[in-house]
């Protein structure tokens, strides 16, 4: 069965970390760009950080820059989403999506059309930030 799988979230108190992993079952996640997108309630979808599969190009929105790292064990066919220094305003479901071709990293996560157009979607995992 094709699928990514996204597990790791959970409660945790402000300043705490987490360690998400997506990981893919059915094809070969080395081939892809993968992103990390984050929706809180009532708010838009945004790409925070999104990785390609050749260059290792990686693209970090501001509001995570510094605080969240993502890396990719292709042994394992997993990605990894760090963060570290949580805030209440990182609470929402984590998605990670997966493209074959993209032109940039910048646009896979920050331009909606690519969120339509995703090869594969995860089903998310929720992070709550809160003491």
């Amino acid at each position: 069965q094709v699928q990514l799988v996204e597990s790791g979230g959970g409660l945790v108190q402000p300043g705490g970390s987490l360690r998400l992993s997506c990981a893919a079952s059915g094809f070969t996640l080395a081939y892809y760009a993968i992103g990390w997108f984050r929706q809180a309630p009532g708010k838009e979808r945004e790409g925070i950080p999104c990785i390609s599969s050749s260059d290792g190009s990686i693209y970090y929105d501001d509001s995570v820059k510094g605080r969240f790292t993502i890396s990719r064990d292709n042994a394992k066919n997993t990605v990894y989403l760090q963060m570290n220094s949580l805030k209440p305003d990182d609470t929402a479901v984590y998605y990670c999506a997966a493209r074959r071709f993209i032109t940039t990293v910048r646009a896979m996560c920050s331009q909606i059309g690519y969120y339509y157009d995703m090869d594969y979607w995860g089903k998310g995992t929720l992070v709550t930030v809160s003491s």
